[in-house]
Order: C-alpha cells, then structure tokens, then sequence
C-alpha cells in the first residue's frame, strides 16, 4: 500500500497502487477488492485525481452522427465516420456506465453528436436509469424533441440541455446550415409542458454572428422556466477559432446589464460550470460558462467517454485512453478499473489557456465522440498487466508530438512510476504541467484517426502517416502487427479535379452552358454588399432626410427589380422563374471591433425550383441596392465605398456552398 499527500489543505488519501497488487502473487484480493476494503475513502480512489478532485459526473457520446452542421462544431467540409462497428454498443456503454456509477458517479448526460439519431436511446436511458443515479440527462438540438421526448422521459430522462444560438430563424439556417428553428421551439415548449425545471438552453455566442441577440435570450427567462447559458466560444479542430471572435463573460454581462441593471448574481450549485444570474421578477435564469475567460478547471468533476469508447480526461486535452480496445482485448472489470484510475491520475491541473488552446489540434467537436491516434502509453506509467492482450489493446492512445523536437531533450524513465518522464529544456517555462506551447504540436496519426478525420490529411499529408506507422512498428513491436500492415498504397491521395471556366470554349470562345440534364430541386442563395456611407450621409438616411426620398425602402426595390433580370443583365446568364426574393438593409453605426463604421449592409436572398442555380440573382439584387443606396446618396458625398459584395451560401445545388467570414 501506497500513501499519497495531496498538496495544500487537500486530505490525505490512502491509494492502493495498481502495480503492488498485481504483482503482489501472495495476495489472492483483487485490486477491486482491496480498494473498496480500505476504511472511510471519501470518494473512490479510482476517480480520484492527483489534485484531490472528485470525477463524479459522466458525459457519454453516443453518436458521430448529427442532422445539424453548426460552424463552431463540425468543419465546413464535414468530417469522415467512424465505421459502426468501431462505435461503442448499447451494452458496451452500459457496462462502462455501471462500472462508473459503483465508483461513485451519479450524474450521467448523453451527448452526441445529436443522441436523438440514435435509434437504441431510449434502451439505453431506461438500462443507466436502472442505475440508480442522481441525474440523468441529455444535450441534444432539439430538431425530434417535440415527438419522442414523452418516450424518453418515460424510460428516465430528469434533465435537459437544449442547443439554440439564435432566435432568428433566418440566421438559424445558416449557423446550422439547415433549416429547422420552428421545431427546435416547439421542442423547449414541449420539455416545459412535461415539466422539466429548468429547461436548460446552450446558446454560444460568436462575435459577427449572434452577439446582438443575447439581450433577447435574456429575456426569454422572463416568463419561461429556462436557465439560458451564455459559453464562450471555444477552439476545436475545422470551426476557424479566432480570439476577436470570442465574447466574453464579462463584455456579455456588460451588454445585458444595459437593459437590465438589477440583474443579480445568484449561488451556483457544486461543481457548477455555469456562473448564474437571475433578474429580479424572471421565472427562468441565466449563467455564462466561462472556458476561455475565466476557467473552472479547480473544481472540474467531469469525464468524457467518446463514442468510438475513449475516455477523455479533459475536454481541451489531446490525450485519451481506449476503453472500447480494452473491453474487446477481453480485460476484466478491475483491469478497466485499473486503466481508468491512470487517465484520470494523469489529468492535469488545468488546460492550456485561450491562446494556447487555440493553437492545439484537438478533434472537431462534433468528434468528442470520435477518433484515436497512435502514441506513447503515457496514461498508463502507473499501471502494469499481466496481460499481454490488454498491453496490444491499450496502446493506442491520442496524444501530441512536439514539432521541434530539438527544443525537448529525450524521453527519461521515471524511477518510481516505472513510466515516461517529460523533461522540458528551458526554453520553455511553461507552468502548466509543463506544457510545450500548443502551437509546436501536430497530432500523432494512425489509420483510425485518418479513417474519420480527414483534416490530418490535409495538414500533414500521406507521408506523415506512412511514417508515423512505420515508426509504431519500431517503438511498439508487442503491438499486434495486423492493426498495423500498411503500404504506401493503403494511403491514396484523393482524385484532384483541375478547375474549370464552364463558360468558356477549349478554343477560348463565350458559351452557355447547357443545363438540360441537370434534376429540378429547390435552389437557393445569399449574397451581402455593404456601403459605407460616412457620418453624416449615415445620420440624413438614419432620419429619412435625403432629398430624394425613402434610400432603403428605393433599394429594396431596385434589388428586387434586379434579381429578376439578372439573365438580360449578365450575357451568359439563364432565365430563371424566381419563386421569392427578399432583400434586406440593415443600418450598422458600429462595427464588430466597436468602431464607428456608418454602414448599410444588404442581404439578398433569391430562391427558385429549377436545374442552375440562383447565385448570381442574389448577387445581382445585392449590387444593384447597393448601387442605389450610392445614387441616392451621392448629392451628400462621394466618398461612398461599397465594398463587401459577395455570395454567403447557396444550397440545392450539386454542391453546397457557405461562407462564414
């Protein structure tokens, strides 16, 4: 038996080292046993870190799968699917959920991807109910929820997160990229209707996109039982982290504090991530979750299980440990036991911090739910097997690798722990358990992260991944070498499409091109101009007070004019039967960085059902109000600069366009 002092005011816990009693041939208890024997643990060792915090909240992946694309979790160009039979089954996470709950977890949340796509939720929440936990509940983005959540709140769903980052349906679509705010509506209404107090409501807010709008999450709570909750916008690999883009905690309470100045903060439960508020006379709350600005790593109860079956320690972490090799490799329960206890001795004090964070190459979050690369078994320096089967199981691990490894001196064994020992050299004093800055790392790769990550590919390329597996082979020659038989014509590159002008002849010459083929669907654009008008032209259209009339409501018209001839405007351009046009100007005194801007920032959207599509329409529209605006304008001044004149999306065509910047 081992004794570890927690530093500080942290009691001392008696931990029973793994490898004492497996190799201890005289002691016949199992380790399992021998834990739980020890008298007055106040919380399972197992699940203990060595920073004294108490892991009691589980969050388990369901699913990849999801029906939305929001652009802060999955990458524009989607992300690559783990094969179904390399995610976990329903009685895989049982079982991983029950040996959890008998450590001393008694708060579980399904998350996904979007859960509600899997068909077994409703199994798989009446099999953890069975459990006996405190809590039970789901993140989910509320598209199903008015049908099924009568079923899933009979199998033993208590508590609900629902994902909302705007309450205009217009921008819904193009954060989702998909259409469906009416019935993520109708699903809040319907989880207050079956009594779930407080309904809780995740709205990230992104700078440019929806941070005008948290005034009026706010006062949603007014006459509704929610607990709206303002998160940070926060890096993940494919969802273009920038830190201008970020709002934070403080600026968002700042902006809300405006309307309401008697907004009150309020007692946040135990290891709460959400800092709540509540306004005076409101039925409902709200709390801002605070990752980048103002951390809450010190009290962090949380682990991740993916749904590929790896635990992740910490959310902003790269390393993780596969449970589902181990489970497959036919490893007992205290064998599992014994691994989960050296990911979660390994986890750290807190993460990297926002500019680091935002320079890791972590998995997209739709993917914290998916994905391992090849590694060192750092998680495991405290832990031995007998188990020749369970060492092959468990050496996949997701780690990082510095880039510039002559700033790191070698690997060294750790004397007491039997394990690898970082050692850092001085040009890097981070204090962060050591921390190589995030921006030195690239990602270990294997052939399981490059079956649904294809992002690595890109940054790094075929041959990365031929030698980071031939290098597996060097380090790791216990390692059953059928995971492992690559050639280098396993890894092909996909089929490159040279770019061409479809307008254009072999001979050079002007053409129409010929869409006699192409199926009729529903086809759609969005297309932006802006025109910076100056202080004062800006202040006489604010007012109605240029000479020539109403400047926006004439250039609302001219746009929609415009869409409609485009093909008599632009030569090769085909007639199209507009179903709708709609242009929108919006007037905009300040910019996104707080400057004074004095702009007009039009938005055409044209729609038709045919076989080509309506972009150029929708960009017509745009120019021409814009051009308008200028005309009306020009008697004022001409300094006028339109600026900004460009297509935001487009859909139903072959392939879908959208442009977030």
């Amino acid at each position: 038996m081992r004794i570890q002092l927690f530093s500080g005011r942290r009691k001392l816990f008696r931990c029973l080292s793994t490898s004492s009693v497996v190799n201890h041939a005289s002691n016949k208890t199992s380790r399992l046993e021998a834990l739980r024997s020890l008298d007055h643990l106040p919380f399972s060792a197992f699940l203990t870190d060595s920073f004294g915090r108490h892991h009691s909240y589980l969050r388990i992946s369901l699913t990849e799968k999801c029906n939305f694309r929001c652009q802060y979790c999955m990458p524009e160009d989607g992300v690559n699917l783990t094969p179904s039979q390399k995610l976990l089954s329903s009685e895989e996470i049982i079982r991983i959920a029950k040996l959890f709950v008998s450590e001393g977890v008694d708060k579980i949340r399904l998350t996904g991807g979007e859960p509600m796509v899997r068909k077994d939720l409703p199994h798989i929440i009446e099999s953890l109910s069975a459990l006996g936990i405190k809590q039970l509940g789901m993140t989910t983005n509320g598209l199903l929820l008015k049908r099924r959540l009568g079923e899933l709140q009979s199998a033993g769903l208590t508590h609900l997160n629902i994902s909302l980052d705007t309450l205009i349906p217009q921008k819904f679509e193009l954060i989702t990229r998909r259409k469906g705010w009416d019935r993520v509506m109708a699903g809040i209404d319907q989880a207050l209707h079956l009594g779930y107090s407080p309904v809780k409501v995740n709205c990230v807010v992104m700078r440019g996109k929806n941070e005008e709008e948290i005034v009026d999450f706010v006062e949603l709570t007014q006459h509704k039982d929610l607990d709206v909750r303002f998160i940070e916008y926060m890096p993940f690999s494919g969802n273009k982290w920038l830190d201008k883009k970020m709002v934070s905690y403080a600026e968002m309470l700042d902006a809300i504090k405006q309307k309401y100045p008697t907004i009150t903060r309020i007692t946040d439960k135990a290891n709460d991530t959400s800092k709540g508020y509540k306004v005076p006379g409101s039925k409902g709350q709200i709390g801002f979750i605070t990752s980048m600005s103002e951390n809450f790593c010190g009290s962090c109860n949380r682990l991740r299980l993916t749904a590929d079956g790896n635990l992740k320690v910490c959310l902003f972490g790269t390393a993780e440990v596969s449970l589902r090799d181990a489970m497959r490799s036919g490893c007992s329960d205290e064998e599992l036991l014994g691994v989960i206890s050296s990911a979660v001795r390994r986890k750290k004090k807190q993460h990297a911090g926002m500019q680091n964070l935002a320079k890791l190459q972590n998995r997209p979050m739709i993917l914290i739910g998916n994905g391992l690369s090849r590694g060192p078994t750092h998680l495991l320096d405290n832990f031995q097997f007998n188990s020749t089967q369970l060492i092959q199981a468990l050496a996949f691990h997701t780690t990082t690798r510095t880039a510039k490894e002559k700033n790191m001196s070698e690997l060294q064994v750790d004397e007491q722990n039997k394990g690898p020992r970082k050692q850092i050299t001085e040009n890097f004093p981070h204090e962060i358990d050591n921390q190589v800055p995030a921006g030195d790392h690239k990602p270990a790769n294997s052939e399981k992260s490059h079956d649904h990550n294809h992002i690595f590919w890109h940054e790094f390329g075929k041959q990365f991944i031929i030698n980071d597996v031939k290098q597996t082979h060097t380090e790791f020659p216990h390692i059953n070498n059928k995971e492992l038989e690559w050639d280098e014509s396993d890894v092909r590159e996909k089929e490159v499409q040279v770019p061409m002008l479809t307008h254009v002849t072999s001979t050079g010459e002007a053409q129409m091109v010929d869409i006699s083929d192409k199926k009729f669907t529903k086809r759609e654009a969005i297309a932006q101009a802006k025109v910076n008008l100056g202080q004062i032209a800006f202040s006489l259209v604010k007012k109605n007070g240029i000479k020539k009339g109403d400047v926006l409501g004439t250039a609302r018209l001219a746009g929609i004019m415009a869409a409609k001839r485009t093909s008599e405007l632009i030569p090769l351009c085909h007639p199209i039967a507009l179903t709708h046009v709609e242009i929108t100007l919006k007037m905009k005194e300040k910019g996104d960085d707080g400057h004074e801007c004095h702009q007009v920032v039009i938005m055409a959207r044209a729609v038709t059902e045919g076989q080509t599509g309506v972009e150029m329409e929708a960009l017509t529209g745009a120019s021409v109000a814009a051009l308008t605006v200028y005309d009306m304008c020009k008697a004022v001044s001409h300094k006028i600069l339109i600026s900004d004149i460009c297509l935001i999306s487009k859909t139903g065509g072959k392939v879908d366009y959208h442009c977030y910047a």
